[in-house]
């Protein structure tokens, strides 16, 4: 693996039209309610959260992706063209779980022509492995909970602004990181301790 490479993990989530239902405050005696058309229209997300393995100081890096329906080989080659542009010239090591599309036939002769990509696998039943599954958390707590939208351009809109918040606060992508327990950074070797 090379070193010096951006370390990328991927996920997909859905959401729906159905509210993310969460615990909320009220005066005492007023029960919020959701009032909703029980429209099951869905949308699918796709998640990439980079580090930088030898440099932190290039921060974390959040691509996102928002579709109708939900993913397949195709519509997972396409995000994965939109990242290739955003690391333009950066070599990317691309974590993700099992799901078949990540490995089907078509999926592995296209990563055979990107001297860019390296996939790794993420251990099977491991969803607590990979800090976008906390990026996704923290967008259906926040800013999806008890969204009652009528259309999926509410969901969408929501979402975006979730994005924006953890775009703009540099420690978030980095305790979704620290959460999972996996460190990009290992740290100096005895003997190239800077205190020597």
């Amino acid at each position: 693996m090379n070193t010096r490479a951006w370390i990328v993990f991927l996920d997909e989530s859905g959401v729906s039209l159905l509210p993310q239902i969460r615990r909320t405050y009220a005066p005492r005696g007023r029960t919020p309610l959701l009032r909703h058309r029980l429209n099951w229209k869905r949308a699918s997300m796709a998640g990439a959260l980079g580090y930088h393995s030898t440099d932190p100081d290039r921060g974390a890096r959040l691509c996102f992706h928002l579709k109708p329906g939900s993913y397949d080989t195709v519509a997972l080659i396409e995000v994965l063209e939109q990242m290739k542009v955003f690391y333009r010239g950066e070599r990317v090591v691309l974590v993700w779980d099992g799901l078949s599309a990540h490995w089907s036939r078509a999926m592995r002769a296209w990563v055979a022509d990107q001297d860019w990509l390296t996939l790794e696998r993420l251990p099977a039943y491991a969803p607590e492995l990979n800090p976008v599954e906390l990026l996704w958390s923290s967008l259906k707590k926040r800013e999806l909970a008890n969204l009652a939208g009528d259309h999926l351009a509410d969901v969408a809109d929501a979402t975006e602004q979730g994005i924006q918040r953890i775009n703009t606060n540099p420690q978030l992508p980095w305790s979704f990181l620290a959460h999972t327990g996996l460190t990009i950074h290992p740290p100096h070797p005895p003997n190239l301790r800077k205190d020597q």
